[in-house]
């Protein structure tokens, strides 16, 4: 019994009249996301989770809404936490390569970096006008003198006692030197002195030794007058600047001093300037003027602001759509310096992960695995909970110059990878830790059940998108067309394709062509021409084997009769386009004992579902015909024309068809192609891409001219997934172009050979003149020429 399909049963149509469409309008753009109900139950559970490895993995495929969604309830999540504080480093006095943090309240790091120079200027001011004034010349003055009075008073016997005894002391920079002189006060010079007799000789030089000798026990005491000068002055010059910078910190101490950080730095920076104070002034002396144009001087007292979240509110979400490692982590950056390269902790960068510190990092799976040491180095960080800003080089133990250790960073993050689920499954299997850290999977379906309320739905996005992208009005027969393409998408009559992008991408498209026309509404005419130009843009190939099956060159008979040959349909996928081909399938019975020979596995081009498929036909004709015999043949089978390699079964129903019409002698309708595959009983089972293979042979027939005869057999089961072009509905309501539906092979046989199948008897023989009665006929005979020639050859 033929089972033609009815055009009705070729395309689901939607009627926009039965719709609302203004309240659609007005109710349905406020939601979302729809149709993704189980990822959107996980986001609920998993985002504020920042805890036990709770981050969430957000799985789906390309325009399927997913950052939509994961931003939507983000939005609404952050808004209602408290908003993390602002992260500063600053010099460690101790040890500069080692900065050490600080953390403020939000909004704190710049008031606080802003806070530290204004101090540093009122400290400048405040030394300036200090050792400057009267009263700390004349104490330092009085200090000095009171030195020099104690000095005089320490040389003055000895300097006496010399003269007493004809020596003068001469004291120069570098050293005291003792002269004996003559009674008119001259030095006795090296020729005076050669004229002396020996015993004046020696009794000078005895003299002069005692007296060198008592003056450096003097100069040993003048040392300690000297040390304790300094001391004096050295003391004077810090209670001075105390005093002076005494109250300006003292402020800074009251206003941060819960923040035990900032306390500590605040008296680092007390000492560094009591210790320092010369760097506060010229270089000259103490007196001289303050250098207020040496930046570099007061490097170490700045504040290097990290994260700055004065303007946020709630808690932060950051996306990092090029996770590298200093991207994600921060770097510590290097400046030239005379001919090298040099850094401090002003120059400590941070990153992503700084930045969302406290609230949300989004990150595509994809480019985060891309970049290996990022991927590892986050996992780290989430054991951790830390962030660690190091060189890569540093990290792995590579050689590298020397560089700055900032102090570690608390991590209180929740991490969103967004990725495909081959991604999810492969790391779920191979990585140990992914499991533990991605503890929370969102996945993300391509289609939702056709329905009027998921189709209000769909409406209400569909407009949402015109309001984005401002586009012109829609039409409601231009939204219904745009519904019907989303069933055409997810190739299902009773489900509605999610992946808004590409429908996205139609409209954005039909605004263009309205465009062109001068014309300020998206009606039908221009989504369908948007549709019809995106495949154009693609179909170069398929045009070009269409023209080579016109002009023979591909041998596809589309009219009349023949035994053993059938057309098969398959698609081919470039990527940008799939489309469907027919292929003409040829099958040759002769006697022998080498059964089921399948040419393309045999010349190494065939794939192993393919393979499958012709094995199954091999147990379907040995449950069909050898139940009380066996069966000795030889058959082949064949692509022909076909020079790559074949994968898939939904060819074996049709390479079945060409063996039952060898055997039976019987021919196939050529007008007719066949896709589906089927099993060891004989059911015919669904096939992909039915859309496209139909359309793919129409095409063909179109272009050779449409005799009313061409059509396609295809398995029932696939009947819900039709969503074909509208031309091809046209045809088959002309009856030019026809489809028909089967089940099981006994229904393809009588549609493609024009006979009953015929049914297995209860004396295990089929009804006469039937297709598997000329069949099994045939066969008897094959066996009964192989067992005459195995007598005769022996």
């Amino acid at each position: 019994m033929e089972k033609e399909l009815t055009p009705e049963k070729l395309r689901k149509v939607l009627d926009s009249s039965t719709l609302n469409w203004s309240q659609i309008r007005e109710e349905y753009q406020k939601k979302p996301l729809i149709g993704q109900q189980r990822a959107l139950k996980a986001l609920e559970f998993g985002i504020g989770n920042k805890s036990g490895g709770f981050n969430i993995y957000v799985s789906g495929y390309p325009s399927s809404g997913k950052l939509r969604a994961v931003n939507y309830f983000l939005d609404e999540k952050a808004k209602l936490e408290k908003s993390p504080g602002d992260l500063c480093y600053v010099n460690n006095f101790k040890d500069p390569y080692c900065p050490k943090k600080i953390t403020l309240p939000q909004g704190g790091g710049e008031i606080f970096k802003k806070e530290i120079s204004l101090l540093i200027d009122e400290v400048k001011k405040a030394l300036l006008k200090a050792f400057e004034s009267k009263e700390y010349a004349d104490k330092r003055e009085k200090i000095i003198d009171t030195f020099k009075q104690k000095e005089a008073k320490l040389f003055k016997n000895i300097y006496q006692k010399a003269k007493d005894n004809n020596f003068a002391i001469r004291r120069t920079p570098i050293e005291i030197i003792v002269i004996p002189i003559d009674e008119k006060g001259e030095p006795i010079i090296d020729k005076k002195f050669q004229k002396l007799d020996k015993n004046k000789q020696e009794e000078l030089l005895k003299k002069q030794k005692q007296f060198k000798k008592e003056l450096f026990v003097l100069l040993r005491k003048n040392l300690d007058l000297e040390k304790e000068s300094k001391a004096s002055l050295f003391q004077l010059e810090e209670n001075v600047a105390l005093y002076a910078i005494e109250t300006l910190l003292q402020d800074f101490l009251n206003k941060y001093k819960k923040f035990n950080d900032v306390i500590y730095f605040l008296n680092d920076v007390k000492s560094d300037i009591i210790n320092n104070l010369s760097e506060f002034l010229d270089g000259s002396g103490l007196k001289g003027k303050i250098a207020l144009n040496d930046n570099k001087r007061f490097l170490k007292y700045q504040v290097n602001v990290i994260s700055d979240n004065s303007d946020l509110k709630g808690a932060p979400i950051v996306m990092e759509l090029n996770p590298t490692y200093n991207n994600l982590f921060g770097k510590v950056e290097r400046e030239s310096d005379m001919g090298t390269y040099i850094t401090n902790f002003t120059l400590i960068r941070g990153g992503a992960l700084h930045k969302a510190n406290g609230g949300y990092l989004i990150i595509p799976l994809k480019e985060l695995l891309l970049n290996y040491f990022s991927y590892e180095s986050l996992k780290r960080a989430l054991k951790n909970n830390e962030i660690v800003i190091e060189d890569i080089s540093e990290l792995y133990g590579f050689l590298s110059t020397k560089s700055l250790k900032p102090d570690p960073i608390p991590l209180n993050i929740q991490i969103i990878l967004i990725g495909s689920p081959r991604l999810y499954y492969l790391l779920y299997q191979i990585d140990e830790d992914f499991k533990e850290l991605f503890k929370v999977k969102a996945e993300f379906d391509t289609s939702m059940e056709y329905s009027t309320q998921n189709i209000k739905d769909f409406a209400g996005v569909i407009y949402k998108i015109e309001q984005e992208n401002e586009l012109f009005p829609i039409d409601e027969k231009a939204i219904a067309c745009v519904i019907e393409q989303a069933s055409r998408m997810v190739h299902d009559q009773n489900k509605l394709s999610l992946k808004f992008g590409e429908i996205s991408n139609i409209l954005i498209e039909a605004q263009h062509y309205a465009k062109l026309e001068s014309k300020d509404k998206i009606n039908l005419k221009y989504i369908n021409k948007a549709i019809d130009a995106k495949y154009f843009r693609s179909n170069l190939i398929q045009e070009k084997i269409n023209e080579m099956i016109k002009q023979n060159q591909l041998m596809i008979p589309l009219s009349g009769s023949k035994i053993g040959q059938i057309n098969g349909l398959s698609v081919l996928d470039l990527g940008d386009i799939i489309f469907g081909k027919p292929n003409k399938i040829t099958a040759c019975i002769a006697s022998g004992e080498e059964g089921l020979i399948d040419i393309e596995r045999e010349a190494k081009l065939a794939g192993p579902i393919h393979t499958k498929g012709v094995l199954i036909l091999q147990g379907y004709l040995l449950e069909k015909y050898a139940q009380n015999k066996p069966i000795s043949l030889f058959a082949s089978l064949v692509f022909e024309q076909s020079y790559s390699e074949i994968e898939g079964d939904s060819a074996s129903s049709a390479e079945l068809y060409a063996i039952l019409s060898s055997l039976s002698e019987l021919p196939i309708k050529q007008g007719i192609a066949v896709t589906g595959s089927i099993n060891q009983k004989g059911e015919v089972q669904p096939v992909g891409a039915i859309n496209e293979k139909i359309e793919g042979f129409f095409e063909v027939c179109k272009q050779v001219g449409l005799t009313g005869e061409q059509g396609v057999i295809i398995p029932k089961s696939n009947e819900q997934n039709l969503m074909l072009k509208q031309e091809i509905v046209n045809a088959v309501k002309e009856k030019e172009f026809h489809v028909w539906s089967v089940s099981n092979i006994n229904e393809g046989i009588e549609i493609l050979l024009g006979h009953p199948a015929g049914k297995l008897l209860k004396n295990k023989s089929f009804s006469k003149n039937s297709v598997h009665y000329l069949v099994d006929r045939k066969i008897d005979q094959l066996n009964k020429n192989l067992k005459k020639y195995s007598n005769t050859k022996q």
